[in-house]
């Protein structure tokens, strides 16, 4: 009796060597181009960088307010400074300074959060960096993008450098599937819809995309044919793909790494309480997030397709 081999799982990618790699590119074709670290250079995978361009990469050591502060003046000096630590230091620790020297005087820095959400697992509370996506929101002025796979990470630093905006960017330590189109707009407050869908829609962001897309598969199945949208950008964001998606699918459905009280689900229930009211359940953390490896806290908040998927059914009634 012939067996089918199981197709074989889809490779996945370290979003941080793009993001080192197209940010090196950069720098060989534009002297502006700097990195600023918090003793982070090896996290950051910013070893190659520092080798190439030693001059052109400052650390600061574990002093955020600093590497905020400094990067601040550079940009001020006419330098693009990225500004790369630890997503939960270089959020929590300096947010007075991202306030005030940052987005408050319009600087041109970007913010480079790295390994974000619940990527470090096993080290607990203090390291998760769930509540990034509520602080930045709450600060007016500052573009926030949330890639989903390694062409999205290249085209956020090449967006990020030319913008001439103040931008943080969050840089996913998980390892991801390539999803992005070949023919996807980057554009900022512009959404990549990745399924069509007509009975509801799935918006997420970051490391959620690709288990959005599955979900998509898992509910194809059971003849629910749902809308998938990768929401790049936080802020601004894609209103017009939000009301869409309200008006066309009727039920909407969010899913990200982070807090609920303030994050992607938070800004679409606004735009969808305001524009087109429909039922919208938003997946993401409650509260402080246990300690355990990544991947039990994501299934433990259902951050999974078969928690997404099973949410769709949920909204739907067809439990």
């Amino acid at each position: 009796m012939s067996t089918v081999a199981a197709p074989a799982p889809a490779p996945t990618f370290d979003c941080r060597v793009d993001f080192a790699d197209e940010l090196a590119a950069l720098a060989r074709t534009d002297e502006r181009i700097v990195a600023v670290c918090n003793d982070s250079v090896g996290s950051s995978n910013l070893v190659k960088f520092r080798e190439e361009f030693p001059t052109r990469l400052v650390n600061v050591g574990i002093a955020e307010q600093d590497l905020v502060g400094v990067s601040a003046g550079l940009a001020n000096a006419g330098f693009i400074p990225f500004a790369s630590a630890a997503a939960p230091f270089l959020t929590g620790r300096a947010l007075e300074q991202i306030k005030a020297d940052i987005a408050y005087t319009h600087r041109h820095v970007v913010l480079c959060g790295q390994s974000p959400g619940m990527a470090y697992g096993e080290l607990g509370p203090t390291h998760h960096s769930i509540e990034d996506l509520c602080w930045m929101r709450a600060i007016p002025g500052l573009e926030i993008i949330v890639p989903a796979d390694p062409a999205q990470t290249r085209s956020a630093v090449r967006w990020a450098a030319a913008s001439g905006r103040p931008t943080y960017i969050r840089v996913p330590r998980f390892k991801v599937p390539a999803i992005t189109p070949d023919d996807a707009v980057f554009e900022a407050g512009r959404a990549v819809r990745l399924t069509q869908g007509t009975d509801v829609t799935l918006i997420a962001v970051g490391t959620m995309v690709s288990r959005a897309l599955e979900a998509a598969d898992l509910l194809g199945k059971d003849g629910i044919s749902a809308r998938v949208l990768n929401m790049t950008f936080v802020e601004p964001l894609d209103v017009d793909a939000v009301v869409a998606a309200a008006r066309e699918t009727g039920a909407i459905v969010t899913a990200e790494e982070g807090l609920l009280s303030g994050g992607l689900g938070a800004a679409v229930a606004k735009v969808v309480a305001e524009s087109h009211p429909v039922a919208v359940r938003m997946l993401g953390v409650p509260a402080f997030a246990p300690t355990g490896s990544a991947a039990f806290l994501l299934d433990h908040f259902g951050l999974t397709a078969d928690g997404i998927a099973g949410t769709a059914r949920e909204v739907l009634g067809r439990v």
